[in-house]
């Protein structure tokens, strides 16, 4: 497996050991996409838990969204304290580093909980 891969089980955990995190995420059921450089995984959340990783590509495997970050930004990001615009997902769109896409309204409705998902670990 990859060291993406590692780093995903890694947030996993830590998230699901978050029991304010899994609370504020209990409404949350669906898959999004997250693709770091050339690799893409599943992730499923499953009642505000990280209950699935999945690598790709898979073919015809629905997504919700999908949040697509450079590989050098990634390492930006996951560091303890990130850089200035690489401290968020939105900082690095706008600077053209990242991406979303696809139904875009449960992120949005449940930033907080995405945001702390991906910066777990840290």
């Amino acid at each position: 497996m990859s060291q993406l891969f590692d780093t995903l089980n890694h947030i996993a955990t830590c998230l699901n050991d978050d029991v304010a995190l899994v609370r504020r995420g209990r409404f949350i059921d669906l898959d999004f996409l997250l693709g770091i450089a050339a690799e893409t995984h599943y992730l499923t959340i499953s009642v505000g838990r990280l209950s699935s990783i999945v690598p790709g590509p898979v073919l015809m495997k629905p997504w919700e969204f999908a949040i697509r970050i450079d590989g050098e930004a990634w390492e930006q990001f996951r560091q303890p304290v990130p850089k200035p615009n690489y401290h968020d997902i939105f900082a690095m769109c706008k600077q053209g580093t990242a991406s979303i896409e696809g139904n875009i309204q449960p992120l949005m409705a449940n930033l907080r909980y995405f945001k702390e998902l991906l910066a777990h670990g840290r």
